[in-house]
């Protein structure tokens, strides 16, 4: 592996190898960066029906429905494709 110093092309150190390799591993995988955009999403969307979930609003069984659902999204998800055949719930 090599990285430019002043313009001139030179090897990695040991050191700095080690340190790349490490940050590799330390990466997020490709399932957890799914996941995470999965419950972005989700919470966007929990967010949009906060307000039916206040103590002077009552909610409607659908919307509590929808909010559990909603926070369900993740449960039992395993793989990537898993991620990517959520379904998410409609809005009531």
């Amino acid at each position: 592996m090599k990285k430019y110093v002043d313009g001139v092309l030179v090897d990695l150190t040991a050191k700095e190898i080690a340190e790349f390799n490490q940050r590799l591993d330390e990466a997020p995988s490709e399932f957890d960066m799914a996941l995470e955009d999965l419950r972005v999403n989700r919470n966007r969307l929990l967010k949009e029906t906060d307000y039916f979930a206040l103590s002077d609003q009552t909610l409607s069984d659908n919307m509590r429905t929808y909010r559990q659902e909603l926070r369900d999204l993740t449960n039992g998800l395993t793989t990537v494709e898993d991620v990517e055949d959520v379904v998410l719930p409609a809005k009531p």
